[in-house]
């Protein structure tokens, strides 16, 4: 008697599981954070350390799906989810806030206590992907800084002085941790918890776990079947989902202008996610083999902490244009990531040309004086020409390399580059551009009146019309 073959499970029952298993993680992380930070208030903890208790639990999805992925053996897929949400997390959180708040106001104090941290973590994590030394030293190199940070955000200022460091030391970072504990104050407000919150965290707790499993499952499932890369699975489409609850929060943060909690969610779950869901799993299961895809996720992840940072200390601030740029990078990362998952492998065009443009851009903008009228015309010309210079290299490496490499669609982010001069005839004129040689390009690319020029055309049509809206509401509110 011949053995039943089991039934495969029909698509759209595992579109339906995929959906459930993100709303079940994403309410029970919601709840598993305030229970959290309840018992948190209980055992007296500090504005700040309960705000890292808060990053923990809201990371809970995205560390379950890396876990299971990694678990697996499928290590693009586990460290897709981190890495990407982690960039997804530095475009939603600070570029997006900066965008939506106009204006985050920040200390320096605090940009360096924890961009200090963040900005280990996040080139510890890269030589780590790039084989430098394996998932446990990593691990080891990771701890060593963040454990100490940790330790001076417990006590909490008051009590540093207990600390066994010098009185210069412990006067600066009870400075730097007083004005990160102040904006937390009135967003960390949890009452004190009980013995039933402890029931109803863990209880949550599995909640999580079981539909981040089941999450994982299902995404990894669909993507298969519907013959999308494991790393596109899990650092775009796993990463994003998973990292919805952080973005909001920090947005609604932004708003109400407070700027040091939105710095210490993004860059605390970004050294969380890569301790938790990333080194440590990787220290028991293996990173897996080193490919040209994580390396790409690991290095604009460093890059973008690094501008992010750099933009906040140098104007003690983020503003909307350095929201632009950090926005354009994360949409840059994903075109590039893209092109080379099609092409089956990182040619140093695709890993090059999108950071040497970031590059360029947030160097003009970190020297430029904000308040000297002069360097303010200059940044406006110097951004202006940057965004035609990519246009113009775009193209040019898109001729090149003829149908074999199509970059036509890479030609949206020339006006939106433009948006930093705050002109909307200069952001128009750039995006008339872009369609001018999106055009020109079907011919190399041997793609000339068919649906990819089509759908290249539209991209950079709506990029530059969005552009071109944007630049009109903020040459308006310059000269009211």
């Amino acid at each position: 008697m011949l053995a039943e073959r089991p039934v495969p499970v029909a698509t759209e029952v595992w579109i339906v599981l995929f959906l459930l298993g993100t709303a079940a993680s994403l309410a029970g992380s919601y709840v598993l954070v305030t229970r959290l930070e309840r018992l948190g208030e209980r055992a007296g903890m500090s504005e700040a350390l309960l705000g890292m208790l808060a990053a923990l639990a809201a990371d809970a999805p995205e560390i379950t799906s890396a876990v299971v992925a990694l678990s697996h053996g499928q290590a693009a897929v586990g460290a897709g989810v981190v890495l990407g949400s982690n960039v997804f997390n530095l475009a939603a959180l600070l570029g997006l806030g900066a965008l939506v708040a106009g204006r985050i106001g920040l200390h320096r104090k605090v940009v360096l206590l924890s961009g200090t941290v963040a900005a280990w973590v996040a080139f510890v994590c890269l030589l780590t992907v790039l084989g430098a030394f394996d998932p446990v030293a990593g691990l080891v190199l990771v701890a060593l800084v963040l454990g100490p940070y940790l330790v001076v955000l417990g006590p909490g200022p008051t009590r540093l002085a207990a600390l066994r460091i010098p009185n210069s030391w412990t006067r600066w970072l009870a400075s730097a941790v007083h004005e990160e504990a102040a904006d937390l104050d009135d967003t960390v407000t949890a009452r004190r918890g009980t013995w039933r919150d402890a029931v109803v965290a863990v209880v949550m707790l599995v909640v999580v776990v079981v539909a981040s499993t089941l999450m994982e499952a299902g995404g990894t499932t669909l993507g298969t079947r519907f013959g999308v890369a494991d790393i596109i699975t899990g650092g775009l489409v796993l990463a994003v989902v998973t990292s919805l609850p952080n973005a909001v929060a920090a947005v609604y943060l932004a708003a109400r202008g407070r700027g040091a909690a939105v710095l210490s969610t993004a860059l605390n779950s970004n050294a969380i996610n890569i301790a938790v869901g990333l080194l440590l799993p990787a220290s028991i299961t293996g990173i897996g083999p080193r490919t040209g895809q994580g390396i790409l996720v690991a290095a604009w992840y460093a890059g973008l902490t690094v501008l992010a940072l750099g933009f906040a200390y140098r104007n003690r601030a983020l503003i909307r244009r350095h929201g632009v740029v950090i926005i354009g990078g994360y949409l840059l990362f994903v075109a590039a990531l893209i092109a080379s998952t099609f092409a089956g492998r990182v040619s140093p065009v695709v890993a090059l040309v999108p950071a040497v443009a970031i590059g360029i851009i947030s160097i003009l903008m970190l020297i430029g004086q904000p308040g000297d009228p002069v360097v303010q015309v200059r940044a406006v010309r110097g951004a202006w020409r940057g965004s035609a210079a990519l246009c113009l290299a775009v193209a040019a490496v898109d001729a090149a390399t003829g149908h074999r490499l199509i970059l036509m669609a890479l030609l949206a982010f020339g006006p939106c580059f433009a948006l930093l001069t705050g002109r909307w005839r200069r952001t128009a004129a750039t995006g008339v551009l872009a369609l001018a040689l999106g055009v020109m390009l079907g011919v190399p690319d041997e793609v000339f009146a068919t649906e990819i020029q089509y759908v290249s055309l539209a991209a950079i049509a709506a990029a530059a019309l969005s552009a071109t809206a944007g630049a009109v509401v903020i040459e308006r509110r310059r000269t009211t």
